[in-house]
């Protein structure tokens, strides 16, 4: 595996525009579940309940959606950075990354200290909410008290008392325009494409490497399982996001000390 990270390494520093798309693989090593492996939460609940327009359409709706995020959220809360998250900073640091997109809701990237415009939630973020009716925004971490006080449905505060909802992207809602054609606009301007911990099989986010592949990019795959594109990729490593990452953070950083 060595030597695929120092070619990795050696393509990052030709590279003109690095961009690294992330998916629950880096959640995962900072101890948030992957929703949809063997005895992750879908196990346990049933995804069709748990629609935009279940949500949106009944009180019930959105009482099975809140005892949901009741005991998800903690672990979110919970979670910190890890050496794969610390090792994207490095690269920025570095001006080796121009940004991450991200199919991942947990806030980490930020928290490790990427700044927040160079990272694109395609799936938005579990650390927010807003009420849909006056757009006022709401700390999750709130909801959170209100949840554990015994509200089994909040909603904003008079006068308005519309419905709050998470700054996430439920089944069946859309993902946010104005973050898609971003991510699209520099997936496209990319010469180096990386994919980190995703299995490509949430789309639309999973047309991304596509979107890069198309306009010449090169693109690089780095997950423990194969994913659907890795006939397309120039380069696959199978193994885990935080381990190839932070080696090949620390090549790259012995690089530029060399020199």
């Amino acid at each position: 595996m060595k030597h695929l990270i120092a070619q990795v390494a050696e393509w990052v520093l030709a590279a003109r525009r690095v961009v690294v798309f992330t998916g629950a693989g880096m959640s995962t090593e900072s101890g948030i579940p992957d929703f949809r492996s063997p005895g992750g939460v879908w196990d346990r609940f049933d995804p069709n309940e748990f629609t935009f327009q279940n949500f949106i359409g009944s009180e019930e709706g959105r009482r099975r959606y809140w005892e949901l995020g009741r005991s998800v959220y903690p672990v979110v809360r919970r979670a910190e950075p890890n050496p794969g998250h610390q090792a994207l900073v490095t690269l920025w640091r570095l001006g080796r990354l121009d940004c991450v997109i991200t199919q991942n809701i947990d806030n980490l990237h930020q928290r490790a200290g990427l700044p927040p415009e160079r990272v694109i939630e395609l799936h938005g973020n579990a650390t927010c909410a807003r009420c849909l009716a006056c757009e006022r925004p709401y700390d999750r971490a709130l909801i959170q008290d209100w949840l554990e006080a015994g509200v089994a449905v909040p909603t904003c505060e008079p006068p308005c008392g519309g419905v709050i909802k998470p700054r996430t992207v439920m089944f069946g809602e859309a993902m946010p325009p104005a973050e898609t054609e971003e991510a699209q606009r520099r997936a496209r301007a990319s010469d180096l494409f990386m994919v980190v911990g995703s299995s490509l099989v949430v789309y639309p986010a999973a047309y991304m490497p596509v979107h890069a592949k198309q306009s010449g990019a090169r693109l690089v795959i780095v997950n423990r399982t194969p994913t659907p594109q890795d006939a397309e990729a120039d380069l696959v490593i199978q193994g885990s996001s935080a381990a190839v990452l932070a080696e090949l953070a620390e090549l790259i950083a012995s690089r530029h000390v060399s020199t």
